[in-house]
């Protein structure tokens, strides 16, 4: 093996935080951010390499034999997941896997960067003694300017990194995010050849409309950060400059669609129909995302792509172009059928929007919806959570996915959990959708417990609902429908459930 200065490390947390669905039913994406950050060590000559835990199915004491035969200078854990949310549940696994690194191979330095981090870099280095560096933003200069130092003089010099220092805990001064202008050339893409490609599967319903073939798969961002400011979401908390929640640090950049088109020429290279685009906000900037359909469009690829939008900014001017360049999925933020509750948490014109005709426009040019809505927002009764689930049981889109409000670390919902002393999940896994020890938010009428079993009992509910499982048989087919059906035989287990915690 050769060697390596920097291993980036994405660490294997599944049975953790999907329980059971963990075996068939999640998706094994590709690790965008460490793909990204690999080839962007190439590029400055540092050498750099990734080991994907979560894809290899290595579980800790494994990945620590791993990466003591890379023998790098530094492991980098870089703790993202299949939505920016999913930073906190993520630390579960990666500081078990660091502390079995340690003590497998001690002179290695641990570098953790990630959303979670950039929240809470002190708290992270005080709790983690197994971590000796943190970024503080998205980490991008800070780990390559780390790379040129010996990893403990000049540590003052290195833009962005949290460190221990005589005892006490050192944040320098923040390091700049990269450019709009210099994405192409600082962050110029996924070395995909570096990564188990045979390894990644879509999501089941992704699947439906490519025949239910959930591999090869692929995920990558056009784009990074958005402009909205909805206080339940931390995504820009990477973008952070001295801000201290995400709705602070609003930051919108693309890579040119020129750009871009050269990974979907990979993946039509490889023979890879299923894609996600991660952008947080993919159909927003027309310029740019009907500029890159276009492209597709005249290469003439036939992708199966699922892609995110609010319901503001679809327009019907678009939907022919994005159908035709394979985009066969819309996940929509709808968050709640109560506009009441809906106007509290999001931003802009939202409130305005006719949610049914939108819908409906959507599937009208054969692209199917996936629904996203939160339950146990700050605003929200029992009266307005079933406002929400009579939506989506009217609107019946083709897939549904129903979140608990949580107090993600960097959002502005995480300050008022502390503001008014709410609990919080003491518990990484804690944070995530899917684990025994999920602890969403109390409501101002409704307890963290209340939310919860609504969450799940709507959930299962819409799942099994007839007209929900004769659209998924009628438009996808037999063996979609069972899958989906069986699906619902797997029970989460709640801890909160079980009345072992305080609500």
């Amino acid at each position: 093996m050769s060697p390596t200065d920097i291993l980036f490390i994405h660490p294997n947390a599944s049975k953790k935080i999907y329980q059971d669905l963990s075996k068939d039913f999640s998706a094994i994406e590709p690790p965008i951010w460490a793909g990204m950050l690999t080839r962007h060590c190439l590029t400055r000559d540092i050498r750099a390499d990734i080991l994907d835990c979560e894809a290899l199915h290595l579980t800790d004491a494994q990945a620590a034999a791993r990466v003591a035969e890379y023998a790098p200078r530094v492991a980098c854990l870089v703790v993202y997941g299949q939505q920016p949310s999913a930073s906190s549940q993520n630390m579960a696994g990666a500081v078990s896997l660091a502390e079995h690194i340690r003590a497998a191979a001690p002179e290695i330095k641990i570098l953790f960067v990630g959303g979670h981090v950039a929240a809470l870099p002190e708290e992270v280095l005080r709790r983690h003694d197994c971590i000796d560096f943190v970024c503080q933003n998205e980490g991008v200069y800070t780990i390559s300017t780390l790379m040129q130092t010996d990893l403990e003089n000049r540590l003052d010099k290195v833009a962005g990194l949290g460190y221990r220092r005589d005892g006490g805990i050192v944040l320098n001064p923040p390091s700049p995010i990269v450019a709009k202008a210099d994405l192409a050339a600082d962050l110029p893409g996924i070395p995909w050849d570096m990564l188990p490609m045979d390894r990644y599967r879509t999501s089941l319903w992704h699947s439906y409309s490519n025949n239910a073939v959930r591999q090869p798969f692929a995920a990558l961002y056009t784009s990074l950060g958005c402009p909205m400011k909805c206080s339940f979401c931390m995504i820009n908390i990477i973008n952070r400059q001295d801000n201290r929640y995400a709705d602070g640090s609003a930051v919108f950049r693309f890579w040119d669609p020129e750009f871009i088109i050269q990974e979907f020429d990979e993946f039509a290279r490889r023979g890879i129909r299923n894609i996600k685009i991660a952008d947080e906000l993919f159909v927003l900037n027309a310029n740019h995302f009907m500029k890159l359909c276009e492209m597709i469009i005249e290469r003439e690829y036939d992708f199966n792509i699922w892609c995110y939008s609010r319901i503001d900014t679809v327009k019907e001017r678009f939907l022919e172009t994005l159908k035709k360049a394979g985009v066969n999925w819309l996940a929509l933020g709808i968050e709640s059928g109560n506009t009441r509750v809906r106007k509290d948490v999001t931003k802009g014109r939202f409130e305005d929007v006719d949610i049914r005709d939108i819908v409906r426009k959507i599937r009208d040019h054969g692209i199917n919806v996936i629904a996203n809505y939160i339950f146990g927002l700050p605003e929200d009764d029992h009266q307005s959570m079933q406002t929400t689930l009579d939506l989506a049981l009217e609107l019946n889109t083709e897939e549904a996915n129903f979140y608990s409000a949580m107090a993600y670390p960097g959002s502005p919902l995480y300050g008022m959990a502390q503001e008014k002393g709410w609990s919080l999940p003491q518990e990484y896994a804690g944070y995530s959708q899917h684990s025994y020890e999920q602890l969403p938010l109390p409501t101002k009428y409704l307890s963290a417990a209340e939310v919860l079993a609504f969450r799940d009992e709507a959930w299962m509910t819409y799942h099994t609902h007839p007209a929900f499982l004769e659209l998924v048989k009628s438009k996808f087919g037999q063996a979609a429908h069972d899958e989906t059906v069986r699906s619902t035989t797997i029970k989460l287990k709640r801890r909160l459930l079980e009345g072992s915690i305080p609500s």
